[in-house]
C-alpha cells in the first residue's frame, strides 16, 4: 500500500469482483464508483432482467471487498515521515556549584571568579 495520509491510501484503493459463472466482472474505485466493467461473451445468453441484476449483484460484492479493505487501511497505524525529536531542554537558572548564585556572572555562562 503506498504510504502517504489516509485520504490519499484510500483513494488509491480499488477492488474487483467476478460473479459466481464468471460472466460479469466490477472493479470499483476508492469512493466505491464503478470504474471498470467487463462482460464475458456468455452474457448474451442471459435475459437483460438476469444480466442487470447479475451485474448489481457482482458490484455489490466489489463494494463489499472494498469496505474491508477500506476497514483494514483506517487501523493500520500511521507510519511516521522522521522520528520523533528530542524534548527540547529547559534551561534552568539554577547553580551547578555551592558558590555561585544567580546573578554573579553565571547567567552569561562564565564562572565568576573567571574575571
Amino acid at each position: 500500500m503506498p504510504s502517504g495520509n489516509l485520504e490519499d491510501r484510500l483513494a488509491s484503493l480499488s477492488a474487483s469482483a467476478t460473479d459466481d459463472a464468471g460472466v460479469v466482472t466490477v472493479t470499483v474505485g476508492g469512493t466505491g464508483v464503478v470504474t471498470d466493467l467487463r462482460l464475458d461473451d456468455r452474457v448474451q445468453l442471459l435475459s437483460g432482467e438476469a444480466l442487470s441484476a447479475e451485474i448489481l449483484r457482482t458490484m455489490r460484492r466489489a463494494q463489499a471487498a472494498l469496505a474491508e479493505q477500506t476497514t483494514e487501511a483506517e487501523e493500520e497505524p500511521p507510519s511516521p515521515i522522521m522520528p520523533a525529536a528530542p524534548p527540547f531542554p529547559t534551561f534552568q537558572n539554577t547553580p551547578t556549584l555551592p558558590h555561585q548564585t544567580p546573578g554573579n556572572g553565571f547567567e552569561s555562562g562564565r564562572d565568576s571568579r573567571a574575571r
